[in-house]
């Protein structure tokens, strides 16, 4: 732009606008825009439904409905529309079928959802698929993909439509954007906010037992026989991984030796997930390729046998 432009947002009757930097820095929490160089624009349309391209005059028309003026706006880099169209894939598996990222569910990016979306999906479903294909498990794997990635997606499905709600620019809504901002800035509101945008409270039903059970492995530093390793370092060559964090114990996984790393360690800190804060350290942790806890072990091996067959084939 060859004017300096009033960056921020402005809400109208027609939606919410906003202008910024890419060069910037935060001081004091408060985000310092550069003078000069490349700007971002986000406007609302004022109708819904156009499918050509749009162009750069769309874009200085719209500023200057909005601002009064486009800034003397020239050589864009990137011009695209996007929509708060919401849907979902009833099913995200049929027979060899199978849909990830936006092949599965659509919704608008407020929040920045949809790429930690697709992206878990794809670790969820790479290490069951590769070892269906190496027929070490049943494809019946598979349908664990569906149960496990289909409430996640339709939980972000709804939480970008009420952010997009809160976007809305009449009286009412004002009101309601107020109350959930004051919410926010309590801590625990916030917490838990923060954590389903970000992923980190997914909780997948593997029944009932630890708090660890179907959630995140926290990436805790370990003390091992071989020096100190953090636990995600473990999960880099997506292997299955068996944390016997107590004593010694006598259960032979020989059966899944060619599957499953079993690791002895120790750590000493204090166990903490999002959301839940502090649970009890466990004495055993069998962990999945994608980073979640399939068994919790409590010094004994019950229910070990049973998940590793699940989750990693017949011994």
């Amino acid at each position: 732009m060859t004017e300096e432009p009033e960056t921020g947002t402005r809400r109208t009757p027609s939606g919410m606008h906003a202008i910024g930097k890419v060069e910037y820095e935060i001081k004091g929490g408060e985000v310092i825009y550069e003078k000069g160089g490349t700007v971002g624009v986000m406007l609302t349309e004022s109708r819904v439904g156009n499918t050509d391209e749009p162009t750069l005059r769309d874009l200085s028309e719209g500023l200057i409905a909005v601002y009064g003026t486009d800034y003397g706006i020239h050589s864009p880099t990137w011009i695209t529309r996007f929509t708060d169209m919401t849907r979902q894939a009833a099913a995200y598996r049929k027979g060899r079928i199978l849909l990830a990222g936006d092949a599965a569910h659509v919704h608008s990016p407020v929040g920045g959802q949809g790429l930690n979306t697709g992206v878990q999906d794809a670790v969820n479903l790479g290490w069951k698929l590769a070892q269906v294909v190496d027929r070490t498990a049943p494809g019946s794997l598979l349908d664990t993909y569906h149960a496990e990635r289909h409430p996640v997606a339709a939980r972000v499905l709804r939480n970008t439509m009420a952010q997009v709600a809160l976007m809305r620019a009449d009286d009412r809504t004002e009101a309601l954007r107020d109350t959930v901002s004051e919410l926010l800035s309590m801590d625990e509101p916030r917490k838990r906010f923060a954590a389903m945008m970000s992923g980190l409270d997914i909780h997948y039903d593997l029944g009932e037992g630890h708090p660890l059970l179907g959630r995140r492995m926290p990436d805790l530093d370990l003390v091992t026989p071989g020096g100190t390793v953090r636990v995600f370092t473990l999960l880099h060559d997506a292997h299955p991984v068996l944390l016997n964090l107590g004593k010694p114990w006598g259960f032979d996984i020989s059966p899944w030796a060619d599957r499953v790393l079993a690791i002895d360690a120790e750590y000493a800190g204090d166990w903490e997930l999002p959301v839940l804060g502090q649970v009890a350290a466990p004495a055993a942790v069998l962990i999945r390729p994608d980073g979640y806890v399939a068994w919790v072990g409590d010094g004994t091996d019950t229910g070990l046998r049973d998940a590793l067959t699940t989750w990693f084939g017949s011994p």
